[in-house]
């Protein structure tokens, strides 16, 4: 099985994970693209889900709750944040376009331990990564130290010829605090969007090795093994990371061979 889902380039439904699709346990990723007026129905009813607004504007409903007219950028490469929205099993929820948008959908197995909230962009923490040509922009949507059961979200931005989640690094064993155990889906733009990228995923001892060209719009996903991500001269990268395991904790280890890059930046600050 290909670890690299091609995205749909016509309908609504531009490309979905499944744990049964990916043939892992936790993580669950559809994204989607609306026209004005446009709807989205989300029901799952064991799995926690996390929506975020990518671009355009929508109105949600759950429940009781109605969030109008999130979504503040044009574009996912926008110096901004974007809105989100938690939402627990067994919630239905109802997003409608109110102009043309694109939404991330993030689930994962939950028992309904928090309640539905908005997630505004003033509360996620922005951040940088990396030295020179491993520079990355990130924002954490739904990091570790906000609530939620087993959900990880996180969006990054990879100017054109940079390299990210680099020097590769992987989070597929339960030895906490070296590394913790993880499955991991990548939702990749690219701008301009005739543009590409390369992701390779693959394990110490090679019996998972797979390097792929990734479109504008594709999904990869990483089960396991160091998934680092480079970017041609030319075109920028964003890419939307969904993390979820048995443990809601985020360590990760660096290749060892790889290990002298940080090394070298560190003696360097």
């Amino acid at each position: 099985m290909s670890l690299l889902v091609k995205a749909s380039r016509e309908g609504q439904t531009i490309a979905r994970v499944t744990p049964e699709t990916a043939l892992w346990k936790h993580v669950g990723f559809a994204a989607y693209r609306l026209e004005t007026g446009d709807i989205v129905h989300v029901h799952e009813a064991q799995r926690e889900v996390c929506i975020v607004v990518l671009s355009g504007t929508v109105s949600i409903e759950a429940g009781e709750h109605k969030w109008e007219k999130l979504g503040s950028r044009d574009s996912v490469f926008e110096d901004t944040a974007p809105y989100a929205v938690y939402l627990p099993p067994k919630l239905a929820a109802t997003i409608r376009a109110d102009r043309d948008a694109e939404v991330g959908v993030a689930s994962a197995p939950a028992t309904g331990k928090y309640p539905a909230r908005l997630i505004e962009p003033s509360q996620m923490k922005r951040s940088t990564r990396g030295k020179g040509a491993n520079t990355r922009y990130v924002c954490d949507i739904l990091p570790q130290t906000e609530p939620a059961e087993g959900l990880l979200v996180v969006e990054v931005k990879t100017p054109g010829g940079h390299a990210s989640s680099y020097p590769p690094h992987k989070h597929d064993k339960d030895n906490v605090p070296v590394e913790s155990s993880l499955e991991e889906t990548y939702y990749h733009r690219l701008n301009p969007p005739q543009g590409f990228a390369f992701q390779r995923v693959y394990t110490d001892e090679r019996d998972l090795d797979e390097t792929m060209a990734v479109e504008d719009h594709d999904v990869v996903m990483v089960p396991r093994g160091y998934h680092p991500v480079v970017v041609p001269y030319g075109y920028d990268n964003y890419y939307l990371n969904v993390m979820a395991g048995d443990k809601r904790t985020w360590h990760f280890k660096n290749d060892p061979k790889h290990e002298w890059i940080v090394e070298r930046d560190s003696k360097a600050s």
